[in-house]
Order: C-alpha cells, then structure tokens, then sequence
C-alpha cells in the first residue's frame, strides 16, 4: 500500500478476499470430493461383502480361519445369517440365500446339494455346507469387482469431445485474462492496475476446466454402480454410451426368452409295416441319451435327465460328433445313433416322412421336436418343451413402449418358434438358423442401418455377441465373464434387458446435461468476469464471488451425476 500512497492512489486491500477465495475454493474441493466418493459407493459395497473369516470342517471339527487360507476342496459350513465366504457347491443341507447384493434378485434363491453358491451372498433360513471351488481372482465377486474397476476408469466417446475442449481452454483463458488485464489498464481512468489485476485474477479464478472433466467420468461411475446394484455389469463407457443408441433388440429363444430348462414331453415311435419299430421305447430312449450325454446343448441334458428318472443307465458313445444346429451322432453297442432336426436326417439318408405330421403338430405347440434314427432308420420322435418365462412378454412389452424394435432369433424350426413368439408377443421371428446364421441376421440389420443388441446366453451365440454393436449376455449369477458380451445380466430375467437400455438413455442425458452446463457456466462466466457487463450496469465481479462460483460449478456436475444412484427401472 506504501507504494500506491508515495504515487497519490489510493490502494484497495485485498487481504480478506485471499482468505475467502482459498476458504471457497477449499470448501468447494471438499463437497466435490465427498461427491466423488458417494459415486464409488457401489463398488465399495461389494468389495465390503467378502467376509473376513470363513467356518471350514477339518478333522471332524470346524473352526474359523481366514478366508485366504480356504483351498479349493475344502467343506465350508454357513450357519443362518452369516455371509458365504467363497463360491462353491452345496453337499449338504438346505437353505434360501440372498442373492440382492450381486444379482438384484429381491427373493431368495433355494439352495440344495448340486446347487452353486457365491462368494458375499447372505444365507437366510437354515444351515449348509459347500464344497469350495473357485477362489480369489476367479471368483464371481473378484470378477465381479474387476469389472466395475475397469469400467469406472473407461472413457466414453462422448469424453473426446470434452478432452478436445479442455485441450485449448487453459491457453484461451490465460490469453483472455491478459486481455482482460490489458483493456481495463488502458480504459481505467484512475489506478489502472488496481480494477485490471482484480478483473484477470477473477478471469482466471472462475475458468473451470474440472467441470467440463468430470462431466462424463462421474456419471460412468454412477452409472456402472448403479447397474451393478440391479444386477446389471457394464464393461465400461463405451459399452454404455452404445446401449443408449440402440433400435433393435435382437433375442435368442433358449435361455434368454424361454427358462433354458427344456423337459421332454414326448416320445413317439413310428408305425412299420412290419409292426415292429427298429428299437422299444427305452432302448431308444437309452441309446440317444447315450448319445446326448457327451452334449453340453441344453435340449440334450433334458434327454438325459429324462432317461435317468426313468431309471435307464447311459452308455458310452464312440466315435460321437457334434453337428452345429443339427444335432449329434454317434456309436453305443455297436449301433449307428443320430439324433437331431430333419436337416441331420436328410444328411444320413433318414426318411421322416412317418413322423413328419407329428412333427408339425408338436412344434405348433411350441415344443421342438428331434428324430432319432438307429442304423440309418427312422427309430423315434422326442418332443421336448421350453417353458416362456414368466417375465419374457413384460419385458418386451417394456421394449416395445421404449420404441425397440424386437426380433427372436432361433435355430429351432418355424413352427416351435413362431409359437413361441406368440406366447412372447414378438412379431418377428427368424428361425431354423446356426450360430453363423445369426452373425449373419445381425449384420443385415446393421446394413440397413439399425444399432442392434444381440442378447443370448453367451455360449453357441458368442459370434452374434460379437457381431452386434453391443452384446448382452444373460447369465445365472455365476456367468459374468462372458468375453463376448459388452453388458452381463447378472439375473436370467429378460426385464433386465429394458433395465439396462434404460440406465444407458438416462446416463447420457446426465452426461449431455453435464457438459452443457459446464460449457455454458464458463461461456458466461467468464466474459462476465472479464467486465464486459460493466459498461451497461457497472457490475464487476470480484474475485471471491469468482471462486464461490467455480467451486458451485464442479459440485453441481457431481451432484448431477450422483442422480443416477436413483435411477430406477423401464
């Protein structure tokens, strides 16, 4: 001040301005940062879920060791109301466990022997012992965590535009706050220096690039937990952003819209003019589920399923091939099996035309009808059904009303499939296609311009997953990994899928509206800060009120994002 006084001018102190201005920009770093913290509140939940300690069965006892010293093999005990430390399989006992946390699923799921538990579920009612099996990294949890991790640090398109502007914002502010400093020391008629370092340092203070930076990450964060709570994993932002774009939703029938748990209905031998047909009823029954025992094809596991229950023991196939959307072949006891569609017939010279009617008539009723053929003879007609789930047709109805497109692709035939659909409420409906017949479907859809989501179960339409502009991929809460996929549904409900669209829309009109703000704060902030209001209405924004203004802008951003945690369903 002794300075200015020495020349005649009469100084303005600033000292208490300092202080707020470093008090406000503080202020506004805390509340940004507590914002960002509420946004990775979902990912902390689940690494939270992991107990410490586990009850493993060892020399006739069990007793309680840390849950890094459980080795694969180990008997785990779990009492009511205790979390389940490691994934693993139920030998003993009974129970329903809590599955919310990872799957979304509100209602507990019964457990019995043979059943799969995972890692961070709360046992509810009675008490089990597991089996462990997968530990550490590989287990659904770590899987699980992994995956949120690596999406939260994604980047989604959308941030290139905001890198793009961050990239010339600091050297375009600092030359307006030169600028700035420069017109108000020629302009200013008394003390020059005093009204242009005010307005270049407000200049500088309100510029907030941090806005315009946390304008997509935050809502990626958000947006990716709060999917996870509904069971829902997005493998990063560009996933995300893509899921928002999508017109058509394509769905494969087994395990996606139908339960994936087929049962046979049927088994019908044909009439011979001998009588006789080329094998009984159980010995063609036995020697497909031979046959059928060495597929991993969910309509082959209700073959063999079936076999067992009516007591009949399975051999061993020889010289067993598999047919790609056809069926399989094989040899038991020295007898040529085949089993599958009349596409494999055809090939081995099987003439169908006996049960060909039957056929048609099961496959109206939404069942799918195989052949078997037993030393290239026609020997008997198994009809097996896939029930709808219970979900499938709200869940296209949801679709519908968000103005999706739908379409079922299948390789049963036309008839199990259009019945199907009927059931679904879909209109359109490929059907009788193998796993490139579907990669196929998808790219005539992209070629006539639409941005299509393959949903499938992940195994035999891996291809189409990856062909598709986003794949999602329907898992059982255990398959969360499927490399293929771009978005995992923890839940095999079909709902999850408009669920997941939904979240996507949401995100990036939180995102939009981030960025739109940010850019418009500093568009008017900033001249505003330089005084170009000053001449009309002699108002000059002050350095602090500058600050209080940049640190509300970065909150507000987060604050924004953080409405996504609120995000509910289609």
């Amino acid at each position: 001040p002794a300075l200015f006084l020495r020349r005649g001018l009469a100084p303005d102190v600033y000292h208490e301005a300092v202080i707020i201005i470093i008090a406000l920009v503080l202020t506004g770093n805390m509340f940004e940062a507590r914002a960002k913290r509420a946004t990775a509140g979902a990912l902390r939940a689940l690494v939270n879920l992991r107990p410490r300690t586990a009850r493993v069965a060892r020399d006739g006892a069990a007793r309680d060791v840390p849950v890094e010293d459980v080795g694969r093999g180990d008997v785990v005990v779990v009492r009511p109301g205790e979390r389940v430390p490691v994934d693993g399989e139920v030998v003993e006992g009974r129970s329903a466990v809590d599955e919310s946390m990872l799957t979304g699923e509100s209602l507990p799921v019964e457990k019995e022997p043979g059943d799969r538990v995972i890692g961070g579920t709360v046992n509810r009612t009675g008490s089990f012992r597991y089996r462990a099996t997968t530990l550490g990294t590989e287990s659904v949890l770590a899987q699980i965590v992994k995956l949120m991790r690596d999406a939260q640090g994604s980047r989604a398109p959308v941030q290139r535009l905001a890198d793009r502007i961050s990239g010339i914002f600091v050297p375009v502010v600092l030359s307006i706050a030169i600028a700035t400093f420069v017109v108000w020391y020629v302009a200013a008629d008394v003390a020059p220096a005093v009204p242009a370092f005010a307005a270049a340092v407000a200049v500088l203070i309100i510029a907030c690039p941090c806005a315009m930076g946390l304008a997509v990450p935050t809502a990626v964060m958000v947006a990716t937990g709060r999917g996870a709570e509904l069971g829902i994993l997005i493998k990063g932002g560009e996933a995300l952003q893509r899921a928002g774009d999508v017109t058509t939703i394509v769905l494969d029938k087994t395990g996606t819209v139908t339960e994936g748990k087929p049962t046979v209905t049927d088994l019908l031998l044909p009439a011979t003019p001998t009588g006789r047909a080329p094998a009984s009823e159980e010995e063609v029954l036995r020697l497909v589920a031979t046959i059928e025992a060495a597929s991993e094809h969910p309509l082959a596991e209700a073959v063999v399923r079936h076999a067992r229950e009516r007591g009949l023991a399975t051999g061993r196939a020889q010289a067993f091939d598999s047919a790609t959307g056809k069926g399989a072949t094989g040899v038991v006891d020295g007898r040529a099996v085949a089993v599958g569609n009349e596409a494999l017939m055809a090939e081995r010279g099987v003439d169908v035309a006996p049960l060909r009617a039957q056929a048609e008539r099961l496959a109206g009723e939404a069942k799918t009808p195989m052949y078997a053929a037993i030393d290239g003879e026609l020997a008997a007609l198994i009809a097996v059904a896939d029930p709808l789930k219970a979900t499938s047709r709200e869940a296209i109805e949801r679709m519908k009303r968000m103005g999706l497109e739908v379409v079922l692709l299948t390789g049963d035939n036309e008839g199990t499939a259009r019945a199907i659909a009927r059931q679904a409420g879909i209109e359109r409906v490929v059907a009788g296609l193998l796993p490139d017949g579907k990669v196929a479907e998808v790219r005539r859809l992209q070629a006539e311009g639409r941005i299509v989501a393959m949903v499938g179960d992940g195994v035999n339409d891996a291809p189409a997953l990856a062909q598709a502009d986003v794949g999602v991929a329907v898992g059982t809460g255990t398959d969360i990994a499927a490399e293929a996929a771009d978005v995992v549904l923890m839940r095999g409900d079909p709902r999850s899928v408009p669920q997941a669209i939904a979240l996507s829309r949401r995100t990036m009109r939180t995102m939009k509206q981030n960025l739109f703000w940010a850019f418009v704060y500093n568009v008017v902030g900033i001249p505003v800060a330089a005084g170009v209001l000053y001449p009309a209405l002699g108002l000059l924004l002050s350095p602090v009120l500058a600050s209080a203004a940049m640190a509300f802008s970065s909150v507000s951003v987060v604050t924004n994002s953080l409405r996504l945690r609120r995000a509910g369903v289609a």
